[in-house]
């Protein structure tokens, strides 16, 4: 392996989405990272779906780079060697049920005393303590606790977010979290004991509509894809049948907008939008405006004029579209990753490092490095 973390060892008893996600991310930096799976099953999310050539779109997103261990953790022998593993690791992350860890003696109060330069991550639904702690926690579950269904979908009906956003949350916050330990370890030579909980690290997310309810005393109003604040901002539909999504800012670009896209100067001192303000309480004439514009000019013309006057736009593409993105492809963003079942594109993790390639190394088998981690175990560190 290359990379930055080159020579890491990550031993992670890991499954679903939070905790794998954390561990690629450091896979991708070079990190060795051990998989601990169920012999015979695996990771759940393995059994997700069989959509990537009959493996689960899950599991080949998020395990790409790491090495496949079967280990039955609940057998003597089991365990023992997960303890010896964790012996020659440098990072410790589980995402187990609540109290499982411990169950297995290797929770991070142990290991903090046993294992000083260890960095341990715990990853829970609601944390270590308190109430709620022992709850199962998925991520559906915890949209719906921190509140983020609450204020997502339309006015008739709220909605889930249309990918995993607290587990990914979660995720993230443990891999920052670990170079954030990594980094401290260097100075004082001793490990850190981490703990990420699914409905903080999404609460934090929710700092915006957290501080618009609790101090202006409503929630934001659910807005689909327009902006419950903003207006105009939303999507409206051209002639050809192409959905444009527009956002403004501000009322000079409000004012460009009226004269250069809509062609409408008379707008522009209309008392019903001379400020945001009152753009948002007349909403709905005016997105019926902007929508008969619209509806008369065909993309191109539209993009056009939106380009000149320098109004934010967006097309709103399907996952296919995005998959074709000319952006994505100008800038070089794809690459091919084995996989058990055959090469798939994945794209480049998000923060470039010029002059430098992640590793981005295969989608594991289950149990593929079962025998090459064991024997690598009896060899001296």
């Amino acid at each position: 392996m290359s990379g930055p973390l080159a020579g890491l060892v990550v031993v992670s008893l890991e499954q679903a989405v939070a905790a794998p996600l954390a561990t690629r991310h450091l896979a991708d930096l070079g990190a060795r990272v051990l998989k601990i799976e169920r012999p015979g099953t695996g990771d759940f999310a393995r059994g997700y779906d069989r959509t990537v050539h009959g493996l689960s779109s899950h599991f080949v997103w998020l395990n790409r780079g790491k090495e496949s261990v079967a280990l039955d953790v609940k057998s003597e022998q089991g365990a023992r060697t997960l303890r010896r593993l964790i012996d020659r690791a440098d990072v410790f992350v589980q995402n187990l049920a609540p109290g499982a860890a411990d169950r297995l003696g290797v929770g991070s109060a142990v290991l903090a005393e046993s294992h000083p330069e260890l960095i341990t991550c715990d990853i829970s639904g609601y944390g270590a303590t308190g109430g709620y702690r022992h709850r199962k926690a998925y991520d559906l579950l915890i949209q719906c606790e921190a509140g983020l269904v609450s204020i997502t979908g339309g006015p008739d009906a709220p909605a889930k977010a249309g990918v995993s956003v607290a587990d990914i949350a979660a995720g993230m916050y443990a891999y920052s979290g670990i170079l954030t330990a990594l980094y401290e370890r260097r100075a004082t030579g001793r490990g850190q004991n981490l703990e990420v909980s699914m409905l903080e690290a999404l609460g934090e997310w929710m700092g915006y509509p957290y501080y618009y309810t609790n101090y202006g005393g409503t929630a934001p109003a659910r807005a689909g894809v327009d902006h419950p604040t903003i207006a105009p901002y939303g999507a409206f539909v051209t002639a050809d049948g192409v959905t444009i999504q527009i956002g403004l800012q501000n009322d000079r670009e409000w004012r460009e907008f009226c004269t250069s896209v809509l062609v409408r100067a008379d707008l522009v001192v209309d008392p019903r939008f001379s400020a945001n303000a009152d753009r948002v309480v007349h909403r709905a004439v005016l997105d019926g405006l902007i929508g008969e514009v619209f509806a008369g000019l065909d993309e191109a013309e539209l993009v056009k004029r939106l380009e000149n006057a320098k109004i934010a736009h967006a097309r709103q593409r399907t996952m296919a579209e995005f998959a074709a993105h000319p952006q994505l492809a100008e800038r070089d963003r794809w690459r091919s990753v084995a996989t058990p079942a055959g090469p798939v594109d994945a794209l480049l993790p998000p923060v470039t490092v010029r002059g430098r390639e992640p590793v981005m190394g295969p989608v594991p088998a289950l149990g593929e490095h079962t025998g090459e981690v064991l024997a690598w175990l009896d060899t001296p560190s």
